[in-house]
């Protein structure tokens, strides 16, 4: 028990911290399912000008949300922010590689769609 309390404090991270993630992690959800109904859904019909403003860049936005998720979950629930700074730097360089490559194969999809079906879905 007492390696416990000393460790909570190491890290400066109590139950009142994991409950404020949580509590970001519920609104970013909120705001994907959110922007979904926004977009797609039928029930949130007076916003329909924004769901049509927002629907060209809704799976951009949704990585995006989903990247924020991410983020907030590897450094605080696995604890990357209070270990070595060599892991956390190691861990950020691969997300941002890999981010990279997403984004470079959404201009790619995106880009061909044109080519191949102008105007049309996907």
């Amino acid at each position: 028990m007492a390696d416990a309390h000393a460790a909570e404090h190491e890290h400066g991270s109590g139950g009142a911290t994991y409950v404020k993630i949580a509590v970001v992690l519920f609104v970013l959800t909120a705001l994907e399912v959110l922007l979904y109904e926004v977009c797609y859904g039928e029930s949130m019909t007076g916003l329909a000008s924004l769901g049509a403003s927002l629907e060209p860049y809704f799976v951009e936005l949704l990585l995006l949300l989903s990247a924020f998720k991410f983020w907030f979950v590897a450094m605080f629930y696995m604890h990357l922010k209070f270990d070595m700074k060599l892991l956390s730097w190691l861990f950020t360089f691969s997300l941002v590689i890999a981010s990279v490559v997403i984004l470079a194969l959404l201009a790619l999809f995106t880009y061909n769609r044109g080519l191949w079906w102008p105007g049309g879905l996907w």
